[in-house]
């Protein structure tokens, strides 16, 4: 009988369910234990990290970080580590399909019901693996289960098992799985410098237009927001570069629109060539961030 039978990925804020594997199990435990499962999944959100629920002959394990959660039942043979490492493979494999925009867009249930085949072939990977390589694979994440035991959920009543102090859950914390992104390129290096310069040069203007208007007049106040507000699109332009963040993609059209027609509302204070060259280094940074994806995962499961 394979170990891993069932798994699902859920969107954590609300568990809805985003992809399922074929289900091809029929015992009625086993349906009562996914039946179970489908009223866990949105307190994930509770208890983020690592969990299990323990039933006769089935067990339910839980991945939870960010936004998306991995949840699996499996048979009451197959070890926690084998099981974890499963479901963390199945998480960097979802996040690296799908961004973070679509994720929170979802409305449907099983919205990516296609990412069923990869869930079937790591499933298939993994209860086909030997005795030896079981045994071998999973130390590391073995000797972390140790130092960090799962919290221990209740299918029951969906609390965690410790105990529930004055009505409030206990909350279990794990680190969540690192966030790398792919190395910096040259010229995502040089769409950096350019930003830095870009928001400089807008901050600088902003200040000296601030400084005659305040002294002259009232009415320049929109052009100094025209030169601030772009400056600070520019740095966070280049902070979304550097470091990993949800929903990219829409927050990089955002700051795309508002340097935009912050250059466009300074028309008449910048000349062609001005603006083209703050728009065209908007559009560089933009599509840097966009084309540096999290990094491929390094595996500590030995699989």
């Amino acid at each position: 009988m394979s170990m891993i039978l069932f798994a699902s990925i859920v969107r954590v804020r609300d568990g809805l369910p985003l992809s399922a594997s074929t289900d091809f199990y029929h015992a009625q435990e086993f349906l009562e234990c996914r039946r179970q499962l489908k009223t866990l999944a949105p307190r994930l959100a509770q208890h983020p990290g690592r969990g299990s629920a323990a039933g006769r002959d089935f067990h339910v394990y839980s991945l939870s970080s960010g936004d998306v959660a991995c949840m699996a039942i499996c048979s009451h043979q197959c070890p926690a580590a084998m099981a974890f490492c499963f479901l963390e493979t199945l998480w960097w494999d979802f996040i690296a399909s799908y961004d973070s925009a679509c994720l929170g867009l979802a409305s449907r249930p099983y919205a990516f019901l296609e990412f069923d085949s990869v869930i079937q072939k790591t499933k298939w990977h993994f209860n086909h693996m030997s005795a030896s390589q079981v045994k071998t694979s999973f130390d590391k994440i073995q000797q972390e289960l140790e130092l960090q035991p799962p919290a221990v959920l209740s299918l029951e009543g969906t609390d965690v098992a410790n105990g529930v102090l004055n009505g409030h859950t206990p909350v279990h914390s794990e680190p969540a799985p690192n966030l790398r992104m792919e190395p910096v390129t040259a010229l995502g290096v040089l769409s950096l410098v350019l930003n830095i310069m870009c928001a400089a040069l807008n901050l600088i203007r902003g200040v000296h237009l601030a400084e005659h208007s305040l002294q002259v007049a009232q009415e320049e106040v929109g052009n100094i927001l025209a030169f601030f507000i772009p400056s600070v699109a520019c740095m966070v332009q280049c902070h979304l570069y550097l470091f990993y963040s949800p929903a990219r993609t829409l927050k990089v059209a955002l700051l795309l629109g508002v340097i935009c027609l912050g250059n466009a509302y300074l028309h008449g204070l910048r000349n062609a060539w001005q603006i083209l060259f703050h728009v065209g280094v908007a559009f560089l940074s933009s599509y840097q961030i966009l084309s540096r994806q999290l990094q491929a995962r390094q595996s500590d499961c030995g699989v």
